[in-house]
């Protein structure tokens, strides 16, 4: 992309501005995004299962050695802001699906660690979660398309996490 394209120079910054097209494409992103979680949040309530924010934290747990991430890291991982991981993981705690565990190696810092409850959470919730994926996302989209979405959302995701 270009001056031409959508970037003004402004001083020594460079102030960007999306063309039509990738204001679409975001404007797209977005309301697609709220469309398939809200299905998804939809489906899991009806089921009485864990929410889809809940489901969001104990996966990324799940998935990490140990089965347990830093604070910061996990506030790194999951998708909602700091404040609302905070008192999310309050919740979680409470409910006995995660624990908070004591850094060693920083007495500030802490651990959030996955329970079996939390395991078992996860387990229940999945046929329902999984199923929601499929009809309100995978349906709609080729396995070409899928693997163009992914990689587009991962450099998307590398180059905002590598901008701070």
């Amino acid at each position: 992309m270009d001056e031409e394209q959508g970037l003004r120079k402004t001083g020594r910054a460079w102030r960007r501005r999306p063309d039509p097209l990738r204001l679409a494409a975001y404007r797209s992103f977005i309301t697609a995004y709220a469309e398939v979680v809200t299905r998804i949040e939809r489906d899991l309530a009806a089921a009485d299962v864990i929410p889809v924010v809940w489901y969001d934290v104990l996966i990324r747990l799940y998935e990490s050695p140990g089965r347990r991430l830093r604070m910061h890291e996990l506030a790194r991982e999951v998708v909602m802001a700091r404040s609302t991981l905070t008192r999310t993981v309050d919740r979680l705690e409470a409910a006995g699906l995660l624990r908070r565990e004591p850094d060693p190696e920083d007495r500030r810092g802490a651990y959030a660690a996955l329970t079996d409850a939390g395991l078992e959470a996860m387990r229940e919730a999945w046929p329902i979660y999984g199923r929601s994926i499929v009809e309100s996302f995978a349906l709609h989209i080729s396995e070409d398309e899928a693997r163009i979405l992914a990689d587009v959302f991962q450099r998307i995701i590398a180059a905002n996490r590598a901008q701070g």
